[in-house]
C-alpha cells in the first residue's frame, strides 16, 4: 500500500551540479541517499561563491549557493511555511530534500525527523495525527511523549502497529491493530496539519537490512493522500 507513494517519488530523481573550488565534494555519496544524481564541476580561482543548479531531467528548475545546500542537508528537516517570497532555486532545492527518496537512513535519523512532525503537530495543537510503529510494543517508548501530546493540544491522534502489546489509555488517542501487519515494515507519520494545509507533512519508510528506504514531504496533496490509506487500515 505505503510502497505505491516510495516507488512514485523514486520516479522523480533530480540532478544537481555543484560549482566549487574545490576539486571534489562529498555531495555526490550524502545526496545519492536521496535519489539524486550530482555532477562537481570546479570554479575558477577568481569565480563566484560555489553554487548549485538543480535540473529535473533536461529542464532547469534552479540555483542556490552552496552555503544554503548544506545548511539544509541533515534532518531534521526544517521548512519555511510561506514559499512565496523563495527563489526558484531554493523551491526546487526544498523539492530535492522533501520529495526525493533517501536510501539508507538509520532509526536515528528517522527518530529525528519525527521529532519534527510532531513538534509542528503539538505547536499548531489542531488536526490529525496518524502514526504507525510496525508493532504497538514500539510504541511503549513513546507513551510520554504522546500523552502530553494528547492531554495538552486538540489533536486527533490515531496509533497503528501490530498488536503485540497492550497500549495504555491516553487522552485523544485511538489505537488501531494490525492484525494482518499491513504497516509491519513501515515507519510512517502523517500530520495534516489542522486548519492549515501549508503546515502538512508525512515520513513514509520501508525497513529493509541495509536500512530505511522512503520520502518526507511537506506537500499538503500527497500528504492527504498517505492519511487516507492510513485511515483505510481500520
Amino acid at each position: 500500500m505505503l510502497d505505491t507513494y516510495i516507488e512514485a517519488v523514486e520516479e522523480g530523481r533530480k540532478w544537481l551540479t555543484v560549482y566549487s573550488h574545490a576539486d571534489s565534494t562529498d555531495l555526490s555519496d550524502r545526496l545519492a541517499a536521496r535519489n539524486a544524481t550530482v555532477i562537481t564541476r570546479r570554479l575558477p580561482p577568481r569565480g563566484p561563491p560555489p553554487f548549485v543548479t538543480i535540473h529535473d531531467g533536461p529542464t532547469f528548475v534552479g540555483a542556490v549557493s552552496l552555503e544554503t545546500l548544506e545548511e539544509l542537508l541533515a534532518p531534521p528537516v526544517i521548512r519555511p511555511t510561506d514559499r512565496t517570497g523563495l527563489s526558484e532555486g531554493y523551491r526546487a532545492l526544498l523539492e530535492v530534500l522533501e520529495e526525493t527518496l533517501f536510501t539508507a537512513l538509520d532509526r536515528r535519523q528517522l527518530l529525528a525527523t519525527s521529532r519534527e512532525i510532531e513538534d509542528r503537530a503539538f505547536r499548531v495543537g489542531r488536526g490529525t495525527v496518524r502514526v504507525g510503529f510496525q508493532r504497538l510494543s514500539a510504541f511503549e517508548q513513546q507513551v510520554p511523549l504522546y500523552r502530553r501530546l494528547g492531554e495538552e493540544t486538540d489533536l486527533d491522534i490515531h496509533v497503528y502497529g501490530r498488536p503485540d502489546w497492550e497500549p495504555p489509555l491516553l487522552e485523544n488517542v485511538r489505537y488501531h491493530r494490525d492484525e494482518e501487519g499491513v504497516l509491519e515494515p513501515f515507519w510512517c507519520l502523517a500530520y495534516d496539519g489542522g486548519e492549515d494545509p501549508m503546515q502538512a507533512c508525512a515520513l513514509v519508510a520501508r525497513e529493509r537490512e541495509s536500512g530505511f528506504l522512503g520520502f518526507w514531504t511537506y506537500d499538503p496533496d500527497l500528504v492527504g493522500e498517505i492519511l487516507e490509506a492510513l485511515e483505510s487500515i481500520g
